[in-house]
């Protein structure tokens, strides 16, 4: 309902009638006071009081503390509750990161601490709601070794989707994926930082009404690591019904370790960081300053890039989520999924600019082989290094095909008897950190650059007013999917182009500021018949 300005006098007498009549009754007596209206930066959860940020376009509320610090005797532990508190806690302010390596980190560890397990909710403002609104968690990205939820400003999203978006922290690293044999009964080790997310969801289902959000409807959401985890959580039995959709972005959801492996190397880890005896190694470990830790165990290789992350094979995920999803112990949810279109020249250009590698024509079928094993000579004869300008193009584009884009079609196949959208984010002039741009090579659509266009990150990082529609786009989309589990219902998607499921005909919804549009050929552009084809 839209209001107009009413003129001074008429305001002034309408404003005596509603005092008269507040102050007195029939019978002449004065009436009670009328109780001052709920404070919107006041908010009361299960574990107390917390007071937030609120703006004009948002509401924020930082730092709550989903579990227990994991700290001590719950280091390598499945989350406990949080302990309760007196008073009113103050949530203005971001809680640090979890422990993650130095490497690269801007930071130089400022800011990381073990008692990390928090999350923040960002609303859109306070105003009228028909009803409860839909909500979104959100699962960060960082190959399971970094990152944070305070990275991803959410408010646009919620403002303009008007939805309730979730970001958390999760154990890392060692700390969150260690999986050595003396750390709890057979197969219940590792996975400490799926459990983490796990926690997150239930608070949520527990808390978000107090905060104007809908528990029956959540959509589970990440990118890349996040988008792994995703798929973890649509095959883990502990994640059942916790959430009613989800969204897999650029998700590697086949980098997972099994269990054997990830002990081995976990058994190595704690040698190579004094705890040598496995019969002494539970109590060694957990007495290590936390900064000991910081460096992550390794269980999972994309070419010269590595991942910690969660095991397979153990009571908490018994089966491999690609193997699983779509069968009858998977979570069957409406899914939103899709990938960039040129996912792995991020990853090229970072060993480029951190590592100083530079590639030469006679190092392709070294990294081939690296990548894919005994297949590499039948990758190299798909992906001739004469069909690209230089080497960092042509193995990005069979990495990008064999990981990300190919692994997100087999998945959106394995579950498209549910309602199942795919996209590819593919524009390549999306806007890039600065040390990208003086690559030798472009990295167009890399993994990632869509965040820019979904929330506040990258300053520094302004979109052009066509990428700033397809921003907007994109928002309306995710926005409806998460309210309606279709991303055709939003108002805001007035006079955008129709959304088709991918179905039969593996339809897929390609972003672009030239006009976004639905597509038939992502399979072929991406050669998904060959790669189904490899042992």
């Amino acid at each position: 309902m839209r209001f107009t300005r009413l003129p001074a006098c008429l305001t002034a007498c309408l404003t005596a009638v509603v005092l008269l009549a507040g102050c007195v009754r029939s019978d002449g007596q004065s009436a009670p006071a009328a109780s001052p209206p709920p404070d919107p930066a006041v908010v009361q959860t299960t574990s107390g009081t917390v007071r937030g940020v609120v703006a004009p376009d948002h509401r924020l509320f930082a730092d709550l503390p989903y579990a227990a610090p994991p700290v001590g005797p719950l280091r390598f532990a499945d989350p406990q509750p949080p302990a309760p508190w007196p008073g009113v806690r103050e949530a203005t302010a971001f809680g640090p990161r979890c422990m993650q390596s130095l490497d690269g980190d801007i930071e130089l560890g400022r800011q990381t601490d073990e008692d990390c397990l928090s999350l923040n909710v960002w609303t859109p403002p306070v105003q009228p709601s028909a009803q409860p609104r839909a909500v979104m968690v959100w699962i960060h990205g960082g190959a399971f070794v970094n990152g944070s939820g305070r990275i991803y400003d959410a408010r646009r999203l919620a403002a303009r989707g008007d939805i309730i978006v979730v970001t958390l922290n999760y154990r890392l690293g060692a700390l969150g994926f260690l999986a050595h044999p003396a750390l709890g009964p057979p197969g219940q080790v590792g996975n400490y930082g799926l459990a983490d997310q796990q926690a997150a969801l239930r608070w949520v289902r527990d808390n978000i009404a107090a905060f104007g959000g809908d528990p029956d409807r959540v959509t589970v959401a990440g990118e890349s690591a996040g988008g792994m985890s995703v798929c973890d959580h649509l095959v883990s039995p502990g994640s059942r019904g916790l959430f009613s959709a989800a969204i897999i972005q650029s998700g590697p959801c086949t980098a997972q370790a099994a269990l054997p492996v990830a002990q081995d190397r976990s058994l190595a880890y704690a040698a190579d960081h004094g705890c040598p005896d496995p019969a002494t190694a539970a109590r060694c470990l957990r007495e290590l300053p936390a900064d000991r830790l910081r460096d992550p165990v390794w269980f999972y290789g994309i070419g010269d890039d590595q991942l910690s992350g969660p095991v397979t094979g153990s009571a908490a995920l018994p089966a491999d989520p690609v193997a699983a999803i779509g069968g009858p112990d998977a979570q069957r949810v409406p899914v939103l999924i899709g990938t960039t279109r040129d996912e792995f020249t991020l990853f090229v250009g970072l060993q480029y600019l951190r590592e100083g590698k530079r590639y030469a024509p006679a190092d392709y079928p070294r990294l081939l082989t690296t990548a894919f094993g005994p297949n590499a000579r039948a990758v190299e004869e798909r992906y001739p290094l004469s069909s690209y300008p230089d080497v960092p193009l042509a193995y990005s584009a069979a990495v990008t095909d064999a990981v990300f884009s190919c692994v997100g079609d087999r998945l959106a196949r394995a579950v498209r008897d549910d309602p199942v959208y795919f996209y590819e984010f593919d524009d390549r002039a999306a806007p890039a950190p600065e040390p990208l741009k003086t690559l030798p090579f472009p990295v167009g659509a890399s993994h990632s650059l869509e965040l820019r266009y979904l929330f506040d990150v990258g300053p520094g990082l302004p979109l052009t007013p066509a990428q700033q529609k397809l921003a907007d786009q994109m928002i309306d989309y995710w926005a409806s999917f998460v309210k309606t589990q279709t991303p055709n219902e939003s108002p805001n998607t007035d006079g955008q182009p129709q959304w088709d499921e991918f179905g039969d005909g593996n339809r897929v919804m390609s972003l672009r500021t030239d006009g976004s549009r639905m597509s038939g050929d992502f399979r072929a552009t991406h050669q998904c018949d060959f790669w189904d084809g490899l042992p």
